[in-house]
């Protein structure tokens, strides 16, 4: 907070780069102010990576925090606020929100136990109440004791996102508000691309929808320079002589130049959900295993019966590991992360309903094994992932473009060791039923599901309208938009629309402005492929 020349700046051993600490607490909270943002600053609570302050000894992190608050809002005549005048700012900044901690207790231990961060969660609560109990505190996970808002972090796949747009819809609503301080698709999202933006802006839908408890979300991270990433993607990247938004930065401005007031209900169209189709495969994760005695019956005929004694791996095709044929199964030897190969079988190419048999067993390794259906390629394939996550469940996973989401609940469950398993896999109307050892597990939906989300909400003082359309399909999607309840509307609105050529367009993508003619009560709409739309629809007068 002192003479910026002073500061001799460090380097941040845990993410690889320098920190001048030319921009520190003091400029962060006059950057918030002169942005017109409401700061929220993120108090260490002694607890790192790999280090962790005893709770006998947090005393002078408590104070730390403590002084933080007080440098921020004490009057100039305290001792914290008189260093404040002292730089430049006698006025309090007005700071509202602390979050204790960042990533403590979470990802089984890294970064310390559940345990350990409640300890210390509650010491710094009581003590930031106790002075300020109008500070408003941040959990950085949940945990048993009182908390106010909690902070949610999510970097995952455009599927993830697709797949989660409700995740807060059933979210208990006398608990904590969130904050979803941390998110991004960091999968398939090239250093920037529409996919992304698309996958980010239904997401945003979602928690639009749930604002009630949803409070507020920052995408992460903010800036890169284009020649020293540490991170992949980010909002803003710079050089010597430009910066330039990536399609998510510009998505993120379509929402904040759209805000409104009050959430309304919507019925989104019922548009088509293709039955997915493909062949089979087979795989393991971290895992050495092997298969054999593998049946496909599509209707009554034998599509496919495996005979590796007499015919080897024919018709199979390993896209990683290493796979051979070992007394008379079929057999995956390597270490690793998605093993797969798959079975080339033109029976199967555009076949939706079949069903598979087959037995399985691992040999060595942490977990069990894949068994893939409706697999066209290596990135479109729907498998159920038996003695999963460290061995401990059975899981069904839909894979689309790459992008792997879950497909339904996944249960309790493990593998033994050179045990051999009956699998049974039963794909007939857009459903898959899996039986192990004769068992049924999962009886889920294998559809691929439109990307088509959509909200509205109310300007209350104005009584316009924002209709927000994400339609992240390869194709146009024409549709009624039905305003009930609406008296009047103006026949003339305006849109706001980003969209590109392909969904992995990067740069050079901004929304575009537009006047939308014909607007009444009801009216058609096409919503463009690859496209995420605001329409602003205001009241007749």
């Amino acid at each position: 907070i002192g003479d910026i020349a002073a500061r001799p700046g460090h380097m941040n051993a845990t993410w690889g780069y320098w920190s001048s600490d030319g921009l520190g607490y003091h400029e962060y909270l006059q950057w918030c102010e002169d942005l017109g943002a409401a700061p929220l600053y993120v108090v260490n609570c002694g607890m790192a990576h790999h280090e962790l302050v005893p709770l006998e000894e947090l005393g002078p992190w408590v104070q730390e925090a403590l002084d933080a608050i007080e440098y921020a809002n004490g009057a100039a005549e305290s001792f914290m606020g008189s260093l404040r005048a002292a730089n430049g700012h006698p006025a309090p900044f007005g700071l509202r929100f602390i979050e204790i901690g960042n990533e403590n207790g979470m990802f089984g231990g890294f970064g310390g136990t559940l345990e350990q961060y409640t300890e210390r969660y509650k010491v710094f609560r009581d003590a930031i109440k106790a002075k300020y109990p109008e500070i408003e505190t941040i959990a950085n996970v949940r945990v048993p004791a009182p908390m106010e808002i909690v902070d949610d972090h999510f970097y995952n796949s455009p599927g993830w996102f697709w797949s989660n747009v409700g995740l807060y819809d059933q979210t208990d609503r006398n608990g904590p508000k969130i904050y979803v301080g941390e998110y991004a698709v960091t999968q398939q999202c090239g250093k920037g691309n529409l996919r992304a933006a698309l996958a980010e802006a239904a997401f945003l839908t979602g928690l639009e929808r749930n604002s009630d408890i949803v409070t507020m979300a920052s995408y992460a991270p903010l800036f890169v320079h284009e020649k020293d990433r540490k991170w992949n993607p980010d909002a803003i990247v710079f050089n010597e002589k430009e910066a330039y938004g990536t399609p998510s930065y510009w998505m993120q401005t379509m929402f904040a130049e759209t805000k409104a007031d009050t959430v309304l209900p919507v019925d989104l169209p019922a548009l088509p959900s293709p039955k997915a189709t493909g062949g089979i495969g087979l795989g393991a994760w971290n895992t050495e295993a092997e298969f054999k005695d593998i049946e496909v019956r599509i209707g009554e005929t034998v599509a496919y019966r495996s005979d590796f004694a007499a015919h080897g791996s024919d018709g199979w095709k390993p896209i990683d590991g290493q796979w051979s044929v070992v007394d008379g199964a079929y057999r995956q030897s390597e270490r690793g992360e998605k093993r797969i190969t798959l079975l080339h079988l033109p029976a199967l190419a555009d076949a939706s309903d079949y069903v598979v048999t087959l037995k399985a067993r691992t040999l060595a390794g942490d977990e069990g094994f894949l068994v893939l259906v409706h697999a066209p390629d290596a990135d479109n394939y729907t498998w159920w992932n038996i003695g999963g996550w460290g061995n401990h469940s059975h899981a069904m996973e839909r894979s689309v473009a790459g992008s792997k989401s879950a497909l339904g609940h996944g249960v309790a469950g493990r593998v033994e060791r050179g045990r051999w398993y009956d699998v049974r896999i039963e794909c007939a109307d857009g459903r898959l039923r899996c039986f192990l050892d004769g068992t049924l597990v999962h009886d889920e939906v294998d559809r691929t599901a439109p990307q088509f989300t959509a909200t509205a909400a109310r300007v209350d003082a104005t009584g316009e309208i924002i209709l927000r359309v994400v339609n992240g399909m390869e194709a146009p999607v024409t549709t009624e938009v039905d305003l009930r309840g609406v008296g009047g509307i103006d026949s003339l609105g305006s849109n706001l629309v980003l969209t590109g050529a392909a969904l992995d367009d990067e740069t050079g993508l901004r929304p575009n402005r537009g006047p939308v003619h014909g607007v009444s009560p009801r009216f058609s709409y096409t919503f463009p492929a690859r496209s995420f739309t605001i329409l602003r629809l205001k009241p007749s007068r």
